[in-house]
Order: structure tokens, then C-alpha cells, then sequence
């Protein structure tokens, strides 16, 4: 007899940046365990392709297009009827030294580049939990969830600034649980580890990444979409009730190796 404690059924999901990779992967993971899910993406058609699939599970299935990092494009919500879990799900990563190197070898990141990665990875979070998170405290109930990175525990050299906007989202993340937990709204943050979606790949490209980034890992192999949509699925349920405030490391043990 399944738990009632991690049924999703009915609850309404609205995830951003979810057109594809990792938001894809959680939006077909809550759609399975039976909620009705939203997604955002820079572009109508991807936002539309994980909208349908979510519809082919037997779910209501959404797709907007919408800017995770401007206030302005995140307004719409009324086709879901409310909101139950929101994961704010934008991100990306620009490499490069803070500054310039003796040997002239390392590339540069620009100061559009600082704010680029900045926005997309935490001012993203502070976009999506200022206009959707009153729907959660209005009513008492439900969750955020917010996808971080690895970034947030380990530091790598020329990822000054998506690591920082990483460990701030862990401090927001913080922040947003006792701010909420008055009105019993949980705020919780994945951080996934190496993950390749190989829906963006070649099968060649992604074997080879698995073959030379699985050694690294001590459960020995890179982490699948569905990981992030499990535990995400979990953040959301009853289960979870009595989690908030946690940043929690899916990588297969990467940030505890030596």
C-alpha cells in the first residue's frame, strides 16, 4: 500500500526555467506523481514540448514563455488555478578569472558577465519567490524549492561568480524559511552535481562525459535528470513537512571526496 505522505496528487506545480534539463526532468517527476505542473522557459517551443509531455502522464500540463530574471515576464499563473510547490529552476554558468593573469591564459569574465550569471543563477530565485510566493502564504501551505549547484559546497577556480550566486542562493534559501515558516510555507534548495542532459547532446558526447566524469564520483556515474525530479518530488510532499531552510547535495558523494 503506496504512502500518502508522498502523493502529489492535485497539487499545482509551477517550475522555471524548465524547458529543459534539469526543470524538464523535475516537471515529469511531479507529473508522475500526480500533480499538475507549469513551466517557464526563455522559449514558447520548448515550454510547449515539456507542457505536452507532462499532458501525455494524465496531468494538466502548461507552457509559458517568460524571462526567469525579469519581474515584468513572470506574472501569468491563472491557467493553474493557485499554486502549491514553486521551484525556481533558472541557470546557467560563464566561466572566466575575476582577474588577468601574468601568463595572459586565463579568459577574462567581463563585468556583463558577472551580472549575467548573477541574475540568471540568484536573481532568478528573488524573481520567481516575489510573484509567486504570496500564492503560498496567502493560503498557508506549500513549498519552494530552489536549484542550486555543487558550486555551493566546493569552489572551482574561474567560477567566481556562479559559485557565488550558488552560495547565495543557500543563504536565501535561509532566509526565505524562517521568513515563511510563520505561515507554514517550506523553502527548501537542491544541489545537483554533475548532471548531462542528453536530450542536448550527442550519444557519442554523452557516453564520452560519462566515461571520463564517473571515476570522479564515488558512487561511480553522473547524475540523471530524474535524480533532481525524485528529490524535488519528495521536497514537495507531506514527507517532507518538517525539512526547511536545507540545501541538499545530489552528486552522487562528489562534495565529501577527498
Amino acid at each position: 500500500m503506496a504512502l500518502a505522505d508522498f502523493d502529489l496528487t492535485g497539487r499545482r506545480v509551477l517550475i522555471t526555467g524548465a524547458g529543459r534539463g534539469i526543470g524538464k526532468g523535475i516537471a515529469l517527476v511531479m507529473a508522475e506523481a500526480g500533480a499538475d505542473v507549469a513551466v517557464t522557459s526563455l522559449g514558447q517551443p520548448n515550454a510547449d514540448k515539456v507542457a505536452e509531455e507532462v499532458r501525455a502522464l494524465g496531468r494538466r500540463g502548461f507552457g509559458f514563455a517568460a524571462d526567469g530574471t525579469s519581474v515584468d515576464s513572470m506574472q501569468a499563473l491563472e491557467a493553474l488555478g493557485g499554486l502549491d510547490v514553486l521551484v525556481n529552476c533558472v541557470g546557467d554558468s560563464i566561466g572566466g578569472a575575476v582577474a588577468a593573469t601574468p601568463d595572459g591564459k586565463a579568459r577574462v569574465m567581463s563585468e556583463a558577465d558577472w551580472h549575467r550569471v548573477v541574475d540568471i543563477n540568484l536573481t532568478q530565485a528573488y524573481v520567481g519567490s516575489h510573484v509567486f510566493a504570496p500564492y503560498l502564504l496567502a493560503q498557508g501551505s506549500g513549498c519552494a524549492i530552489n536549484v542550486s549547484g555543487i558550486a555551493a559546497i566546493r569552489a572551482a577556480a574561474n567560477q567566481a561568480a556562479y559559485a557565488a550566486s550558488k552560495a547565495g542562493l543557500t543563504r536565501m534559501t535561509e532566509v526565505l524559511a524562517q521568513e515563511w515558516a510563520p505561515y507554514r510555507v517550506r523553502a527548501n534548495a537542491i544541489a545537483p552535481g554533475q548532471f548531462t542532459d542528453p536530450e542536448q547532446v550527442t550519444p557519442e558526447q554523452y557516453e564520452e562525459r560519462e566515461r571520463t566524469g564517473a571515476p570522479r564520483v564515488p558512487l561511480g556515474r553522473l547524475g540523471r535528470m530524474r535524480d533532481v525530479g525524485l528529490l524535488a518530488a519528495f521536497l514537495a510532499s507531506d514527507a517532507a513537512w518538517y525539512i526547511t531552510g536545507q540545501t541538499i547535495a545530489l552528486d552522487g558523494g562528489r562534495s565529501i571526496a577527498s
